[in-house]
């Protein structure tokens, strides 16, 4: 039976947040954000591969500091998702974030307030073609917007706070845009949305601020960003929840799925965005993969990953995945090692293996291999690799002293 939202969907304009449309007639996208320290780096990126594979499209990541943008230049090139930089009291980390190469920044018009900052950022935006989020947060709006309205936070006052940060972004001539008004209470979020989507034609990124842990918080975000999607109001999404970011992820894609407004999936592939450290073509690859795996009901997260160097340690919380290396594919379980095979029996290898997993479970999986010796021919290419390549293939060493400079 076809499934369709209760209301067509409001007509609006679309950006791009790296390789992902947001708006127009593009799918609705799934966000979810880090919550681990930016400068940790491989721990980040491992957190942004485990909500690639629970279904987000786009991941957040904190710029709150100088290491933080560092952080920023080695894990986007390696990042299998667009990232956007998450920007709150200090301009300059903006511009920092803008150097490490991130596809878009999230700007809170209650925390920057100086106008010259503001357009600053927008026209280091415009020279890059990098877009941004208007996120206005009920929690903390700009004082005189309080006073105005009596003191309290109210849809207009929200509304009316994005319009203020939409006109700095006029007088510059910016427009590649989406914007959010969040709030704690779903009443006001969803008045607040209903009210923007009446004045505006930018795309809208939907959410309830601090929902709070599950269930509760599950409840609030469903309520509100589900009632607005019914009524077509919505380009992207994010659960902000206390708990495991990969929860966020999995109930965004749920939502929309059960809405009709995303494709359920059979298998769930992710690949690597095939950077300096790539010994093949990923996007061959993980395209020939999608179509070896066909309408197989193998509901598997899947990894392809570009290398043995970084692969199986961000992709290890994908069910299964292989990574390349010196002409030979690395098979991994769970993060695991588990066989080497030449370069050109990767595909059918992995579908070989999902079929077994699904049949038998990832611990027979693991049980059938010989372990030991995957793990060792892993590292011996993993360091032939480094010893050819070096330690900075991706060149975020020359981001970094940009970043530095600021």
């Amino acid at each position: 039976m076809d499934i369709t939202p209760v209301s067509e969907r409001r007509k609006t304009r679309q950006i791009m947040v790296g390789r992902v449309p947001v708006g127009g007639a593009a799918p609705i996208t799934v966000q979810s954000m880090t919550t681990t320290k930016t400068s940790d780096v491989e721990g980040t990126l491992q957190q942004i591969y485990a909500l690639a594979a629970a279904g987000a499209d786009i991941v957040r990541c904190t710029c709150n500091e100088r290491a933080a943008a560092e952080g920023l230049a080695q894990i986007v090139p390696r990042s299998p998702v667009p990232i956007i930089a998450d920007i709150h009291h200090q301009y300059k980390m903006a511009l920092a974030a803008l150097d490490a190469g991130v596809h878009c920044l999230r700007l809170n018009p209650g925390n920057i307030r100086k106008p010259e900052h503001i357009k600053a950022v927008a026209e280091a935006c415009g020279e890059k073609g990098v877009p941004i989020r208007i996120g206005v947060n009920g929690g903390s709006l700009h004082p005189d917007l309080y006073e105005k309205y009596g003191g309290t936070v109210t849809a207009d006052a929200m509304v009316e706070s994005a319009q203020d940060e939409m006109a700095y972004f006029d007088e510059v001539g910016f427009e590649d845009i989406k914007i959010s008004v969040k709030a704690s209470s779903v009443p006001l979020m969803i008045e607040a949305y209903r009210k923007l989507s009446d004045v505006t034609d930018h795309p809208l990124h939907l959410g309830v601020t601090e929902a709070g842990p599950p269930p509760n918080g599950l409840i609030k975000s469903t309520a509100g960003i589900g009632t607005l999607l019914a009524e077509g109001i919505g380009d992207t999404i994010r659960y902000s929840l206390t708990a495991d970011p990969v929860q966020e992820a999995r109930a965004g894609r749920t939502l929309l799925e059960s809405m009709g407004l995303r494709e359920r999936k059979n298998v769930d592939l992710i690949a690597c965005p095939s950077c300096g450290r790539a010994e093949i073509d990923v996007y061959d690859i993980a395209n020939r993969a999608l179509e070896a795996f066909g309408e197989r009901e193998i509901p598997l997260q899947v990894a392809v990953m570009g290398c043995v160097v970084n692969g199986p340690g961000e992709a290890r919380d994908a069910d299964l995945g292989i990574a390349a290396g010196n002409k030979r594919g690395h098979l991994f379980v769970k993060g695991q090692n588990v066989a080497v095979v030449p370069e050109d029996e990767m595909v059918d290898a992995l579908v070989e293996w999902a079929e077994f997993m699904h049949e038998h479970g990832a611990d027979a999986a693991l049980a059938r291999a010989d372990t030991v010796k995957a793990t060792r021919e892993a590292e011996r290419d993993r360091n032939m690799l480094l010893e050819k390549q070096g330690d900075d293939v991706n060149d975020a060493e020359a981001r970094v002293e940009l970043i530095r400079k600021h």
